[in-house]
């Protein structure tokens, strides 16, 4: 190990740091084969089996039973998956698969497991940036949309219409007697036509500048008999929108926007007076070093750095990164117009906070 003559290293430190970057590289390594697990459905497989071969549960997952054993090893010395020597049988414990199966829901960490490998893909592009700056486009993110319209699936069902929406006092009775909706980088459009479907009396538009997005939003409204929600592809920077809609919506959309001040102010502009705006974003501080004990820090900084900030700088934006956090969201909404900002948190949902922004009367 090459150090300063003249530098003092605390041993214990030094190896407790070795140590630390000796996980981190096997945890790296496991983040790759749990993403594999999730996509192949091996953990789903895995949760409703009892102990059993490999041969047994190649069979039942219908994969190749070379590829499967050499992945159950990563899961065992990952500690993930159980193994008994003697009778060559692996097991998922009951109370991993409540943490990688699909069956999980919004608490599926392996589904997670899958934006490593997504920005694994672009580190090349992103390693060039550090020198000349700018960033990679959305378009060299072909997994993005498809992986977002997952996330939004498991969280929308868990959670839209049963603790979302009734963050906002009166918002239930005034969805169900009939207003003007819209929903700001609408993805897939899951989102929206749930709600349009749940509150048929009111009207629902979403905007989004991917083709792909709408589209799926489109074929999801279609699929359901929706004649109340519609969808446009648009740059939302540029709404140009005035006083036609009650409620706006923008669930993890704001804080990679290539302009994002540009969207707020324009998301003010498009409520009617009166009318509300609920933001569901990243809960963060604005603040690293209050962001020291964040339990997803380290994985939202490198999503930001390799995805959300990039996007942005890739248009010439102003790369607020995942981590913009509350206090700078908080003052950009003010700044957009809003004459209230209030910021709700839910129990135990650690990854968003819920700023509910009014306009004035």
């Amino acid at each position: 190990m090459a150090l300063d003559a003249n530098q003092e290293i605390n041993q214990a430190k030094s190896e407790a740091f070795a140590d630390q970057m000796l996980s981190i590289l096997n945890n790296g390594a496991l983040s790759l084969m749990i993403s594999i697990g999730h996509k192949t459905r091996l953990f789903d497989t895995l949760s409703g089996m009892a102990p059993s071969t490999s041969e047994q549960i190649a069979s039942a997952a219908g994969l190749n039973e070379r590829y499967v054993r050499e992945w159950l090893a990563a899961m065992v010395t990952g500690r993930i998956i159980e193994y008994d020597p003697s009778q060559r049988t692996y097991y998922l414990p009951g109370e991993h698969a409540a943490w990688l199966t699909r069956s999980a829901g919004v608490e599926n960490l392996a589904f997670q497991a899958q934006y490593i490998v997504m920005l694994a893909k672009v580190q090349e592009k992103i390693f060039d940036c550090f020198s000349r700056g700018g960033g990679v486009s959305y378009a060299s993110f072909p997994d993005f949309q498809q992986l977002m319209a997952e996330e939004s699936t498991q969280v929308v069902d868990s959670s839209l219409l049963q603790v979302t929406i009734p963050l906002v006092p009166g918002l239930v009775e005034s969805l169900q007697a009939g207003i003007d909706v819209a929903d700001i980088g609408c993805g897939s459009g899951h989102a929206l036509n749930t709600m349009a479907q749940a509150f048929p009396r009111s009207r629902f538009t979403g905007y989004d500048f991917s083709h792909e997005g709408i589209a799926a939003a489109q074929e999801e409204a279609a699929q359901l008999g929706l004649i109340n929600a519609h969808f446009e592809v648009r740059d939302v920077s540029h709404l140009d929108i005035t006083d036609r809609y009650d409620f706006i919506t923008a669930f993890d959309s704001i804080h990679d926007q290539a302009r994002p001040a540009n969207v707020l102010k324009a998301i003010e502009n498009a409520l009617r007076p009166g009318g509300v705006f609920l933001m569901l974003d990243i809960r963060a501080s604005s603040l690293l070093e209050e962001n020291m004990k964040h339990p997803l820090g380290p994985l939202l900084y490198t999503i930001s750095c390799n995805h959300c900030m990039t996007v942005s700088l890739a248009d010439d934006g102003a790369g607020l990164g995942t981590m913009w956090g509350e206090q700078v969201a908080s003052q950009m909404l003010r700044e957009a117009g809003f004459s209230q900002v209030e910021i709700k948190h839910v129990k135990g949902d650690v990854a968003n906070s819920y700023y509910i922004a009014s306009k004035s009367a």
